[in-house]
């Protein structure tokens, strides 16, 4: 079977460190284009694809897929185009700026008959994998405390776009959008967002600090980030009335990226014991292993829904729904007071 001729359109960070990686593992994938102003960096990342510079010379090649890396005020209408072209779509979270953008994109995709998803990678961090198993074995109990944390020390403002004011700017839209899809991969929608949205540091023109609670009563939802962290507390923290579970630490999958190991090599995914949570009950602790996680599983299965062989990895209906919990939340911290779901 062809593999699938991919265009990847942005050569920032995401396109090369999160997704350049897999295209070429893969077999199911071929980099047939690149949209990208840095040619000399394109030429030497992937000589064998045509190298564009508009969105109308990239539409002209022979795709099958286009993935896209732009900077977030981008995506709505990048897909908007690739979609009306008949090209399947990619599209690097967070989705869109607004909701009523992703609503959009998702009925054109649903007219078109084209796969349309997010890349909410972290569905496949290991350490998510292994909170998803806890809760389905029923281990923890019945949960009354969920808390998932994105914390960075980085204390200076950085010039870069997501940076610098606008839509779809700073951390809320970054980091917790992950959080954010974790939560109501697990738990679904919640009854109502609470929230405060932040810019702490000095100088910050984007939001650099979340704090977001997700109503499901009895069970409280805490998702938080912050820039200012210098010391981490726990990655999660999950409370039932059985067992609690604590993990300190990020899935490894980003550092090894950053460090240029390819998704193919040995051992991916999986974490040193040292790193693994504990399950505290009444008789004591017990380390927890750590799944493996694996971001090729994502890629493996967006191939297969494009061939009609497999569901969606991510369907944009999902992901819409995490924008719309970033506006509530924003909503929640601009008014001072809980937002309903429904509102």
């Amino acid at each position: 079977m062809r593999p699938l001729r991919t265009a990847l359109i942005g050569l920032g960070f995401s396109g090369q460190t999160f997704h350049l990686p897999f295209l070429k593992a893969l077999p199911e994938f071929e980099v047939s284009a690149v949209l990208t102003q840095r040619e000399e960096l394109a030429q030497s990342l992937t000589p064998e694809a045509a190298h564009c510079r508009t969105m109308t010379e990239l539409l002209q090649q022979d795709i099958d897929l286009v993935v896209i890396t732009a900077p977030n005020v981008e995506h709505y209408p990048l897909a908007r185009q690739a979609l009306e072209a008949g090209v399947h779509a990619l599209v690097e979270k967070p989705f869109t700026p607004e909701s009523e953008q992703a609503r959009a994109l998702c009925e054109l995709a649903a007219q078109r008959n084209l796969v349309l998803s997010v890349y909410h990678n972290r569905r496949w961090d290991g350490d998510f994998l292994t909170v998803k198993a806890l809760l389905e074995s029923g281990r923890l109990g019945d949960l009354y405390h969920f808390e998932s944390h994105f914390d960075r020390f980085r204390p200076q403002v950085r010039d870069r776009w997501r940076e610098k004011p606008g839509a779809g700017s700073g951390s809320l839209y970054d980091l917790g959008s992950h959080l954010i899809d974790q939560a109501l991969c697990l738990f679904g929608p919640p009854k109502a967002v609470t929230a405060q949205v932040l810019k702490q540091r000095p100088g910050a023109e984007a939001v650099d600090y979340f704090h977001v609670v997700l109503d499901y009563a009895p069970l409280q939802v805490i998702l938080h980030g912050s820039a200012l962290t210098a010391q981490p507390g726990p990655r999660f923290q999950v409370h039932g009335d059985r067992a609690s579970y604590i993990k300190h630490g990020l899935d490894p999958q980003e550092d090894a990226l950053r460090d240029g190991q390819t998704p193919d090599s040995a051992n991916w995914g999986l974490e040193p014991g040292h790193c693994h949570g504990l399950v505290t009950d009444a008789e004591g602790s017990q380390a927890q292993a750590t799944q493996a996680g694996d971001y090729k599983l994502f890629y493996r299965q967006l191939a297969m829904a494009i061939r009609g062989e497999a569901d969606n990895p991510v369907p944009p209906e999902q992901a819409m729904q995490v924008i719309r919990i970033i506006e509530l939340a924003q909503q929640s911290s601009d008014e001072g007071r809980r937002i309903a779901f429904a509102e």
